[in-house]
């Protein structure tokens, strides 16, 4: 159902490179992009991406109260080396892998993180 979902940011380069690094660590590159404006990424252009986007209205972007990106990935070990990469490329912590709630063995799970921009993403997995 989800197209795909746009971020802002205030240093178009910087969050690239940033996304280019993280994407690539998933296996995924670069969709459409426009120079000086906006980036997107997706494993197909068919499929739900996210993009990153200088603001239309030449405004500050700002990361959204209670908006997230959620990245979903097949497996716990993916969920982490993917908050891992996240955080080594310059990204903050917002919740370290694991189960939620934090006592269940099996169902969601997830890692919290925010990029450089702070907008809060996550990447998950289920668990059966």
């Amino acid at each position: 159902m989800i197209g795909y979902v746009t971020l802002g940011t205030n240093d178009l380069p910087q969050a690239t490179a940033y996304y280019d690094e993280l994407f690539k660590s998933i296996g995924v590159g670069r969709s459409m992009e426009e120079e000086n404006y906006f980036v997107a990424w997706s494993p197909a252009i068919e499929e739900a991406g996210m993009a990153i986007t200088k603001p239309f209205n030449k405004e500050p972007a700002t990361a959204g109260n209670g908006t997230m990106v959620a990245v979903f990935l097949k497996t716990p070990e993916q969920v982490n080396a993917f908050h891992k990469k996240a955080l080594e490329l310059g990204g903050t912590d917002e919740g370290k892998p694991g189960f939620r709630p934090e006592n269940a063995d099996k169902g969601f799970y997830a890692g919290y993180f925010r990029d450089l921009d702070g907008n809060k993403l996550n990447a998950f997995c289920m668990v059966e």
